[in-house]
C-alpha cells in the first residue's frame, strides 16, 4: 500500500483536486441549466434541453403569484391607497379634452345641420356641462370598482401573464434575488468535493476498483448539490454545530437584503402602474369594467339631455339615440389607455409597491419568509440535484479512462 502510494503519488494527490473540480464544475453547469436555454434547444420532445425555470415558467409564476397575494399584498389593499381626488386631478385635463372631441363628433353625426348652426358659445356651454360632470362620474366609477373589485380585476392572472409574457423575467428574478446563494452553491462544490475526494483516494488505494471513480463522482455531484441547497434554507435559526460552527440558512440570514431586492423587482417588473392599468382595461375580467363605464357614460348623457330627452329621442330616433350613447361610451373607453398614462406617476407613488412588500416581509416568520420564494422552484430541486449527480458520474468515468489509458 505504501509502495502503491509512493508510485502513484500524483494520482492520489489529483483525486481530491479532481473531486473539487467536479464539485465546482457540476454546480456551475447545473445552475446554468436552471436558466438556459430560455427556449427548447434540440429535437422535441425528449432529445434536447430547456432551462428548468423557463420550462416551468407558468407553474412557477402561478405559485409565486399565490404566495405573493397570500402573504404580501392584495388588490383591495392597493386600490384603497388611491385617492379619488388625486385621480381626478391627474386625468381631468386629458379626459375633458377627449370628451370635447367625442361630444362634437357624436352630436355632429346625429344632427349635423342643427349642431353646426348653433352658436359656438352654446356648443361650448353644452360641452362644459358634460365636462363639469366628469369628477362625479370618476368618483362613481371608482366607488363601483371598490365594491366589485374582485369581479373586474384578476390580480393573479395579471401577475402570471406578466411573468410568462417575458421568458427572461423569471430568470432575472431568481438570478437577482438568489445571486449570493447560487455563488455559494458553486463554491461549496470545491470544499465538499475536496473532502469527498480524500475518501475517494483512500477507497481507491484499498480496492483499485474502476467503479469507484464514477460512483464517487455521482455521489459528489448528488450530495454536494443536496447539501448546498439545504444550507441555503436551513437551519432557519442560527445553530451551532460541533460546538464551533455557527450556521443559519444563507437565504434566511439575508432576509433584509432579499426583501429589498424582491420588493424592487416586483415593483419595477411586475406590479408596475402601466401593467396594472393595462390589466384592468384588457384583462380576463375587463368586460365587466367596460360595462360599468358604459353605464356611467349613458347615465351622464341622459342626465345632460334631462327633460328634453323625449324630444331628442323623437328628433333623432330611439335607436339612433341609444346607438349614440353606446358609441360615445366606446369612444371614451378607446381613449382610456392613452388618458390613463397621465396617472401612472401618481399610481406608482400612491401604491408604493416596493416599500409595502419590504415592510410585509419584515413581519414574516422565518418559515413564512422561506415560503415567499422557495415554493416556486422547490418541486424541481430534484432536477438540479440529479443533473449534478449525472455530470459527476460522467466525469468519474472520464477519470477512469484517463487512469487506464
Amino acid at each position: 500500500m505504501i509502495e502503491d502510494l509512493r508510485t502513484h503519488f500524483w494520482l492520489y494527490l489529483s483525486m481530491p483536486l479532481v473531486a473539487a473540480l467536479i464539485g465546482y464544475a457540476t454546480k456551475l453547469i447545473a445552475i446554468r441549466m436552471m436558466f438556459q436555454p430560455i427556449k427548447f434547444f434540440g429535437i422535441r420532445p425528449y432529445l434536447g434541453w430547456q432551462g428548468i425555470i423557463p420550462r416551468r415558467a407558468e407553474k412557477m409564476a402561478s405559485i409565486a403569484a399565490d404566495t405573493l397575494l397570500a402573504r404580501l399584498i392584495s388588490a383591495r389593499e392597493l386600490y384603497q391607497k388611491l385617492d379619488p381626488g388625486e385621480v381626478i386631478a391627474a386625468v381631468e385635463e386629458p379626459l375633458t379634452h377627449d370628451i370635447e372631441l367625442i361630444a362634437n363628433d357624436i352630436i355632429g353625426e346625429l344632427q349635423p345641420g342643427i349642431w353646426e348652426a348653433l352658436p359656438d358659445q352654446i356648443k361650448r356651454q353644452l360641452i362644459l356641462n358634460i365636462q363639469n360632470e366628469v369628477p362625479h362620474v370618476i368618483k362613481g366609477i371608482m366607488r363601483d370598482m371598490d365594491r366589485d373589485l374582485d369581479k373586474i380585476f384578476d390580480t393573479k392572472a395579471m401577475i402570471v401573464s406578466t411573468m410568462t409574457r417575458d421568458p427572461a423575467l423569471l430568470n432575472r428574478i431568481f438570478q437577482k434575488v438568489g445571486k449570493p446563494e447560487f455563488r455559494f452553491i458553486a463554491r461549496s462544490g470545491i470544499y465538499f468535493g475536496f473532502a469527498i475526494g480524500l475518501i475517494q483516494a483512500a477507497t481507491w488505494m484499498l480496492t483499485h476498483s474502476p467503479i469507484i471513480m464514477p460512483l464517487f463522482g455521482l455521489f459528489t455531484g448528488w450530495f454536494t448539490d443536496w447539501l448546498a441547497l439545504k444550507m441555503i434554507f436551513y437551519p432557519r435559526l442560527p445553530t451551532k454545530y460541533f460546538g464551533i460552527i455557527n450556521w443559519q440558512g444563507l437565504f434566511i440570514k439575508r432576509r433584509q437584503q432579499v426583501a429589498a431586492e424582491y420588493g424592487a423587482l416586483v415593483a419595477d417588473e411586475i406590479l408596475t402602474p402601466k401593467n396594472l392599468l393595462e390589466a384592468i382595461l384588457t384583462g380576463p375580467l375587463s368586460n365587466r369594467l367596460i360595462e360599468m363605464i358604459m353605464n356611467h357614460v349613458k347615465s351622464l348623457i341622459d342626465k345632460q339631455v334631462g327633460f328634453a330627452k323625449p324630444l331628442v329621442v323623437i328628433a333623432v330616433g330611439g335607436e339612433n339615440y341609444q346607438a349614440a350613447k353606446h358609441k360615445a361610451g366606446q369612444r371614451l373607453i378607446a381613449s382610456l389607455p392613452e388618458t390613463l398614462k397621465s396617472i401612472e406617476h401618481y399610481v406608482g407613488n400612491a401604491l408604493d409597491i416596493k416599500n409595502t412588500i419590504v415592510s410585509k416581509m419584515k413581519d414574516l416568520t422565518e418559515t413564512e419568509f422561506e415560503g415567499v420564494l422557495r415554493p416556486a422552484f422547490q418541486q424541481d430541486e430534484w432536477i438540479l440535484i440529479t443533473v449534478g449527480a449525472v455530470l459527476g458520474f460522467l466525469v468519474g468515468e472520464f477519470q477512469v479512462f484517463m487512469m487506464t489509458h
